[in-house]
């Protein structure tokens, strides 16, 4: 049985805080869970898919964010307790969905979690979520734990029940990706059936009814704010004249720094978890009791501009600060150390931060630049396509996948990115406007999040560019979720379709179609340079099993391969492929065997076949 599926109120267990949101909505009745993977909220819908295996909870990997929102939307107003979870970037893709959703409405729970990131580490920008709330005009909760995730999440759903909205769930990688204890909760029963009730006039918004449905969700909003004066996760603690409100895992490096500090008597932390509305009036009762007041939010200023508002409206004129010179950063992740020295800072605290550790004798840790895999198909690719348009200028318009790092010398085939999906449109303005050859890149799985209608534009404009599609058989960096083009079978998966991806770019009408297997580099080169030279869109497939999915999968094992004696150190394979299975001793050129996984692209580059397979152990040589 599943560990999340464990019926033993009162144990403690200890949870990824992912999980823990997972379970949270387990113990909600949560019947119907959609997503499209993003970093850092991955791990809950992997835990949803392992879910939904062995129990009637239903869940799926949808297309993209926009339609995972509208499948909740349907279920939801269907009656059914439904969770929706994407990455903060991923709330972009489905707000246009989310903005009319909140006129309509729902019946049962619908709680819609995004995972914001801030410091970026797996994400092209560090928006601040927050804002989405206040456009919407939709409740908003925040943890500040792990154990309060779990909690949290079925307050949310009873919240969205109350209101009859989606209630959105922020969270943030510190959270999501931090472990900690957690008390399990008894878990509600799943309804799985539900029942949709004809209602064209609240649930069609043409304009005449949105005009209607609008004034219903003000009044709403004006019910959460009356909520979120009383919620148990707005609340004030310590005693002082001193003041500080935060939200978030904020809370906890704030709740450290005054004990740090010793100045429990002379600081009142408000901790806001139900921050949207804002509880005006708990504030405006908090601002009164305070001398001067520190906001200690990451991302941006969302709660500090409310609350210098709301002392407006009082008229008080105490000191309010967070972000600005000497303060707090609107940039990456807040720590412990930087806000305990913030704090004494803007108290006008004698504090000497600890002195650390001379570290001048310690050599320099070697850094580990991302990199991808050993055996990696896409690198072969990136050879390949910059071989074939060799004498060519050329713009790479890439997209969001593992291949973005295709951007690192030596193989430098990224040259410009905005979202998801968007090589593909932006290949047909570059195509417009500029005399470069245009080689775009895209995923598989991007590719049916948003690449298609880029193509069809393309190819309704008679644009001219070259679209590579990297199939790799999986959604390989978000931790290989299945996509539409997915073999299940292969996951020992019955009840789904596959779709072909050449099967979609015929049918789109593409005048030019090229698949290729870039393990065969020269075969690869030929066929690429003949897609290159095609005048209007064309579309090259390179298919190769991503190298991890296929170990998983327990494919065959490819022989690996060692560099032999014949090698003339011309280094064509660190300079052209730069395989992380290479390494340098005593400056001779080695594969690693243990890395190495036989893809065989650079003993077929080299100029003298001097990488050979391995025999045996013994035959590779020290």
């Amino acid at each position: 049985m599943h560990k999340l599926l464990t019926d033993n109120p009162g144990q403690k267990v200890l949870l990824l805080g992912n999980e823990a949101i997972a379970r949270g909505a387990i113990e909600a009745g949560v019947a119907f869970a959609s997503t499209y993977p993003g970093t850092p909220s991955s791990e809950i819908s992997l835990n949803f898919f392992q879910i939904a295996r062995e129990s009637d909870l239903y869940f799926e990997y949808s297309t993209n964010e926009k339609v995972a929102l509208e499948v909740a939307a349907a279920a939801a107003n269907s009656g059914v307790r439904t969770m929706c979870v994407m990455k903060h970037v991923g709330l972009n893709v489905a707000a246009d969905a989310l903005m009319t959703l909140a006129y309509v409405g729902v019946k049962g729970g619908l709680v819609v979690l995004t995972a914001d990131d801030p410091l970026m580490f797996s994400s092209q920008n560090e928006q601040d979520n927050r804002f989405y709330a206040k456009l919407s005009g939709l409740p908003m909760v925040e943890p500040s734990s792990v154990e309060e995730a779990k909690n949290l999440v079925p307050y949310a759903f009873d919240l969205s029940e109350k209101l009859q909205e989606p209630v959105l769930f922020r969270t943030t990688t510190r959270i999501n990706h931090s472990t900690g204890t957690v008390t399990l909760g008894p878990i509600r029963e799943r309804i799985t059936r539900g029942d949709f009730k004809n209602d064209p006039l609240n649930l069609v918004p043409v304009p005449a009814v949105a005009r209607k449905l609008h004034v219903r969700l003000l009044k709403n909003y004006d019910t959460a704010r009356g909520l979120a004066e009383k919620s148990e996760y707005n609340f004030t603690t310590g005693k002082g004249p001193w003041g500080i409100i935060c939200n978030g895992v904020s809370y906890n490096y704030v709740a450290d720094a005054i004990q740090d500090l010793q100045i429990e008597d002379q600081v009142r932390v408000l901790r806001i978890g139900f921050s949207h509305p804002l509880p005006a009036a708990l504030i405006k009762d908090f601002l009164q009791g305070s001398e001067k007041v520190l906001m200690v939010e990451e991302g941006e200023p969302y709660m500090e501009e409310a609350v210098k508002a709301l002392a407006q409206e009082e008229g008080l004129t105490l000191p309010i600060k967070g972000k600005g010179e000497g303060l707090f950063s609107r940039l990456y992740e807040y720590n412990p150390a930087q806000v305990r020295q913030t704090i004494a800072r803007y108290f006008g605290l004698a504090y000497t931060p600890a002195t650390l550790p001379d570290l001048t004798d310690v050599p320099q840790v070697p850094q580990r630049p991302p990199t991808l895999c050993a055996g990696c198909s896409h690198r072969a690719t990136f050879y390949e396509v910059r071989r074939a348009a060799e004498g060519m200028e050329t713009i790479f318009p890439t997209d969001i996948g593992c291949y973005t790092l295709g951007l690192l010398p030596p193989l430098s085939a990224a040259d410009f990115l905005i979202c998801m999906g968007s090589s593909v449109g932006t290949s047909g303005g570059f195509s417009k406007v500029t005399n470069k050859k245009v080689i775009a890149f895209i995923g598989d799985s991007t590719f049916f999040h948003s690449g298609i209608p880029g193509l069809i534009n393309g190819v309704f404009n008679n644009h001219e560019f070259t679209l590579v599609i990297l199939d790799n058989g999986t959604t390989a960096m978000t931790g290989h979720q299945p996509h539409p083009g997915v073999d299940m079978q292969q996951l020992n998966l019955d009840g789904y379709g596959q779709v072909s991806i050449e099967a979609i770019v015929r049918a789109i009408g593409v005048p030019h179609i090229t698949v290729v297997k870039p393990y065969k580099v020269q075969k690869s080169i030929a066929a690429i340079k003949e897609a290159l030279q095609f005048k209007g869109v064309s579309v090259i497939i390179s298919q190769e099993t991503c190298t991890l999915y296929a170990k998983g999968l327990k494919l065959p094992q490819r022989k690996a391969f060692h560099v032999s004696a014949k090698c003339k150190d011309h280094r064509e394979c660190i300079d052209t492929l730069a395989c992380p299975a290479f390494y340098t001793w005593e400056d001779r050129v080695k594969i690693d065997p243990n890395l190495c996984t036989g893809c065989a692209v650079c003993a077929q580059i080299c100029p003298e076949n001097a990488i050979l397979p391995v025999k045996s152990k013994k035959s590779v040589p020290a």
